[in-house]
């Protein structure tokens, strides 16, 4: 089911007044997410409010299915909304903790239209080096599974990965190049598959020079600036479940983050 023009606004639901802005580079999930979190924090949603199906809200918005599922996925995920079987999607009662805007790149490419794909360099297991140990909160020293990979879209290398996870997060044959499943759903859609909900990360971005292998594997001229990403994700117990490293050409990706903070306004640091 193809998205409506622009401007459309929901009809007759529990969401009045959402408009979606389809000429924007950010995805339409993203921006149907951002706009109920916002109805939520503002009391427009207020808890234990029942939204309407996926199906009839993808028809009253004019957007695919897969759209609104994305964005009710995604602010579950959060703590947001609360899903039951036989009563359907309500608000959450009580306030989620600060969250942070964890899409995957996998899954923006996939929304954006674009035909994402991975080439796995490397899975394997490891012992901790001290900065691992620390971010994933594990005696140095101890086993975590790394994963190495380079992100394409459209063919076009945009990106490299490097993940640490603890060891027993997940199965290392679902990471393997033999194994179809972090091709199909990426690094996340496993870990969602396994249980594991994301509530924060704590993201550090930087910038410095292409060592003389990654301008061979992300097909750089010798001397370009890459952008950095360092991120440890954290489940809903509290506890660290990865640590990345990436790098990427900054004219090929780019970075967007939103926060949000519950009764207390955030403090500039």
């Amino acid at each position: 089911m193809r998205d409506a023009p622009p401007d459309v606004l929901a009809r007759g639901s529990t969401l009045p007044g959402i408009v979606l802005d389809r000429t924007s580079r950010t995805p339409l999930h993203r921006q149907l997410a951002e706009q109920l979190r916002r109805a939520i924090e503002c009391g427009r949603l207020a808890p234990g409010a029942v939204l309407s199906s996926e199906p009839r809200m993808a028809e009253e918005m004019g957007l695919s299915r897969i759209t609104v599922r994305h964005a009710i996925r995604s602010l579950t995920e959060q703590g947001f909304l609360v899903r039951r079987r036989g009563i359907g999607t309500h608000v959450a009662h009580g306030r989620p903790p600060l969250t942070v805007d964890l899409a995957a790149v996998h899954e923006d490419l996939r929304e954006a239209g674009r035909a994402p794909a991975a080439e796995v360099l490397f899975c394997r297991t490891e012992p901790a080096a001290p900065e691992v140990a620390a971010a994933l909160a594990i005696p140095e020293g101890g086993q975590v599974t790394v994963l190495e990979r380079l992100q394409y879209a459209d063919g076009l290398c945009i990106g490299r990965l490097r993940n640490h996870l603890p060891s027993d997060l997940l199965h290392p044959e679902a990471l393997s190049r033999l194994d179809g499943r972090l091709a199909a759903v990426g690094l996340y859609g496993l870990m969602r598959a396994a249980g594991v909900l994301v509530y924060t990360a704590q993201h550090a971005i930087g910038a410095r020079v292409a060592t003389a292998e990654e301008c061979e594997l992300l097909d750089v001229a010798e001397g370009s600036a890459l952008l950095t990403l360092t991120r440890i994700m954290i489940d809903q117990t509290g506890r660290p479940v990865e640590y990345g490293s990436h790098s990427y050409p900054p004219a090929r990706r780019g970075f967007e983050f939103r926060l949000s903070a519950g009764k207390t306004p955030l403090s500039p640091g």
